[in-house]
């Protein structure tokens, strides 16, 4: 029997450390051996953020012992690893540095192949974990850092049909939470608290929402939020506000997506299927799934979502990456530097019809 790759994903762009080992079935489907994540909610709730040398510290404290609960997990041993894969960006250069540093080391130490892996592409690729999911195919990366429509063609290729222009969503549903008085991480408590509320007491702006192609923008709705927010004095009125921020993202979703519907078809009209990918720590939200599952159903389009605990930050889709690149011997140098920046389509310069450039 041909040995499966077995490799080891390392994740450490914010405020995740993660490991994970991958392998792959018989039928080259992928087998996720263990995916431990350890998160930083508690270090950064008095700040109501992300503070850079504080995550970094808890990377460097926590990712030996990580990476070997990982490998006891999975039942392997670390000479049995064909490559090392970490993210290299984009993210914090603080924190990216830490888990790239380490599999840099591990890597030759056990003499085996190097890979730095794009954080998006980790997004790109996740919901190959879990499905026999052909390219091309529309993704939907919607994270606190990102805010994007993807055509994934193939490993390594990718057109970027629209972007946000100025926020992620996902900050902006942990900026309103801020404003709303939610300890970080709040913005998984707005689906929650906006259940409570009508979604609509607020009629709140919805940027370039008639311009921009699929591009987005989320800046003009939180400044919004700031304002009313200072004239709030009940907790219902706090409810009303998050069921009207809430309502106002799904129109904008909603939109903006069938635009990219649209333009994923120009692109790809000789597909028999088109499949729609949602991804991202924002893709947890089940209001937000609810309404981009209708909108495929009226649309002709299948709707895939990684589970949830694929959603967010996690090192078994940067293994996946690693997996994809091992086997077409895509390996990286170990001189390969951290990237804050890092764009999966290098091309996107130009939005087109936002009037913006990036």
């Amino acid at each position: 029997m041909t040995k499966k790759p077995l490799i080891l994903g390392i994740e450490s762009s914010c405020d995740e450390t993660a490991a994970s080992l991958i392998t792959e079935n018989d039928n080259g489907f992928p087998i996720i051996l263990s995916n431990i994540i350890s998160s930083q909610e508690e270090i950064h709730k008095e700040f109501g953020g992300v503070v850079p040398e504080l995550a970094a510290r808890s990377h460097l404290e926590k990712i030996d012992w990580i990476v070997k609960k990982a490998m006891d997990e999975s039942g392997r041993r670390v000479e049995e690893v064909d490559a090392v894969a970490s993210t290299a960006g984009p993210g914090l250069v603080v924190c990216l540095s830490v888990g790239l540093s380490f599999g840099k080391a591990l890597a030759a130490a056990i003499n085996k192949p190097f890979i730095a892996v794009n954080h998006l592409e980790g997004h790109a690729l996740s919901p190959r974990l879990n499905s026999k999911l052909d390219y091309p195919y529309l993704l939907l990366l919607i994270s606190g850092g990102h805010s994007q429509y993807l055509n994934v063609q193939n490993l390594g290729k990718y057109i970027r049909l629209g972007t946000t222009i100025d926020d992620a969503l996902g900050e902006a549903f942990d900026k309103t939470a801020k404003l709303l008085g939610i300890e970080f991480p709040g913005g998984p408590q707005i689906e929650i608290l906006a259940k409570k509320g009508n979604p609509k007491k607020y009629d709140l702006p919805k940027p370039i929402f008639n311009k921009g192609g699929c591009n987005l923008s989320f800046a003009g709705l939180k400044t919004s939020i700031l304002k009313i927010c200072k004239s709030i004095n009940t907790d219902q009125e706090k409810f009303d506000l998050a069921a009207s921020f809430q309502k106002t993202v799904l129109e904008i979703l909603y939109k903006k997506t069938k635009i990219a519907f649209q333009e994923f078809k120009k692109i790809n009209s000789n597909t028999n299927k088109n499949k729609f990918i949602v991804a991202g720590g924002v893709a947890a939200n089940i209001k937000i799934r609810n309404m981009l599952e209708n909108l495929c159903k009226e649309e002709k389009f299948e709707a895939i979502f990684p589970p949830i605990d694929l959603c967010g930050d996690n090192a078994a889709m940067i293994a996946m990456v690693g997996l994809e690149k091992f086997k077409l011997k895509q390996f990286s140098k170990l001189d390969h530097p951290a990237k804050p920046r890092w764009s999966l389509d290098e091309n996107a310069t130009f939005l087109k019809g936002a009037g913006v450039k990036l």
